[in-house]
């Protein structure tokens, strides 16, 4: 049995997280706001599908990117550099989280709800939820979002309308983390799409230490400032 969360904000020891399924740690509570940063801090993440409890997650191990590590496939840097697009942030945070929240591939739902969307919204709000957004001929083509905390940066999910989208926005994000002094990307779970961005695996040891280090560095709370325009 896993730990049910009450009103408090703890959670339990990460070392008491499941082998099957991976990194499973606890349920219940809220999405609050207070809770999500307390989640985050702590190298945890909420994730669950409708008609499921909210399930808290630290698998071990965890997929992260090192911004300093990005690798840009030859195909995908050719698109970079001769494609017509614009890449912005924080301009359509809710849109984005909407394009993430669509269903996929022939799948009923994902398990960004309404709920989800408005915790996330509220952090973006407040200044710790930020999007990267990619425009083509005038429309949000695709992008993604996540949570900075210090030099720390969370992703979480990314969307696509148009081939390559999420990925020119996803690139230009990590060159702007890294030129803020971002050191880590947490990607949650291995992904072959991610893997070939040159994001690896590491212990979850060495992730909540180095994490626990970067969330003390200060950071721009507040919507960040980006607009990168390419015209072929």
């Amino acid at each position: 049995m896993i730990p049910w969360l009450d009103s408090s904000l703890q959670f339990p020891p990460l070392s008491l997280a499941l082998q099957e399924p991976n990194g499973l740690l606890a349920a219940g509570g809220d999405l609050s706001p207070q809770r999500v940063l307390s989640a985050y801090v702590s190298g945890i993440f909420p994730w669950f599908m409708p008609g499921e409890p909210i399930l808290w997650w630290s698998p071990n191990p965890r997929m992260v990117l090192f911004p300093a590590e990005l690798h840009i496939p030859k195909s995908l840097d050719k698109v970079l550099r001769n494609r017509s697009y614009e890449v912005r942030f924080d301009t359509a945070f809710a849109e984005v989280m909407q394009g993430c929240a669509a269903p996929r591939d022939g799948e009923p739902a994902t398990w960004i709800s309404d709920d989800v969307c408005a915790s996330y919204g509220a952090l973006h709000r407040a200044g710790w939820a930020h999007s990267a957004e990619c425009w083509i001929d005038g429309e949000l083509a695709g992008g993604l979002y996540g949570i900075a905390i210090g030099k720390m940066f969370y992703g979480e999910s990314m969307f696509a309308r148009k081939a390559d989208a999420s990925k020119i926005a996803f690139v230009h994000l990590v060159r702007y983390l890294e030129q803020q002094g971002f050191q880590l990307i947490d990607c949650q779970m291995r992904t072959d799409h991610l893997a070939r961005f040159g994001a690896r695996e590491i212990f979850r040891d060495e992730f909540i230490e180095r994490l626990s280090a970067l969330i003390t560095e200060p950071h721009q709370v507040g919507p960040w400032s980006y607009l990168h325009r390419v015209k072929a």
